[in-house]
């Protein structure tokens, strides 16, 4: 595959992942991205963020397999947003936006707050972290699925604060089983039902040193 082989080229100048061995990638990179299908349909037109997208995932994957969403990638990483940047680019991957930034600052602005149908998250953060970052970003209505190990029940109920606050309410806690992975996995889904207070996210770095 086109993005996998890039993937593993670039990585060995720039620090993209820790995952090498080609059938590790396709289980633990491809594989787990798509497997958000399971806690909701990717639907034409629906504006998807990826916030934290590293090398691109699970963003790439998703909009390789369903090409009629419109998909904005956010990395705070400079070298990692570039890569992202080829690797659409490479591929022609139309309606795909790359934004380098962190979601503290780009959940203030007009442009983004409150414009997505989904929010995304993969090896980023707390759950209790996360919602701050990404329920911000969601229209009400919208959705946010967090990519999570086997503590996200731990999390999820850390994080019930957070979303009162915010206006998520948790939905369900999906488990994932991957070929040649030991532990399972776990998909998040959580609802926006209300707007979020004007002054949510906070500045760069509270979050994560505060979590709600």
């Amino acid at each position: 595959m086109t993005l996998a082989a890039e993937l593993l080229a670039w990585n060995k100048q720039v620090n993209l992942t820790a995952i090498t061995e080609p059938r590790h990638i396709e289980t633990r990179h491809f594989l787990d991205s798509i497997s958000l299908l399971r806690a909701t349909a990717l639907k034409p037109g629906m504006r998807v963020i990826d916030v934290g997208s590293g090398a691109g995932f699970p963003g790439l994957p998703l909009r390789i397999l369903c090409p009629h969403i419109v998909l904005t990638c956010l990395e705070a990483t400079g070298k990692k947003a570039d890569f992202i940047r080829h690797a659409a680019e490479l591929l022609e991957l139309t309606n795909v936006t790359v934004l380098h930034g962190r979601a503290e600052e780009i959940g203030q602005m007009p442009e983004h707050r409150e414009q997505y149908d989904l929010a995304l998250a993969r090896a980023v953060a707390p759950l209790p972290v996360l919602v701050e970052y990404l329920l911000p970003l969601l229209k009400i209505g919208g959705k946010m699925v967090a990519y999570k190990g086997e503590s996200a029940a731990q999390e999820a109920s850390a994080a019930q604060k957070g979303l009162r606050l915010l206006g998520g309410e948790l939905r369900r806690l999906i488990a994932v089983e991957l070929p040649e992975v030991v532990e399972t996995h776990y998909l998040v889904l959580v609802e926006k039902v209300a707007a979020s207070p004007a002054h949510f996210p906070r500045r760069a770095g509270i979050p994560s040193r505060k979590p709600l």
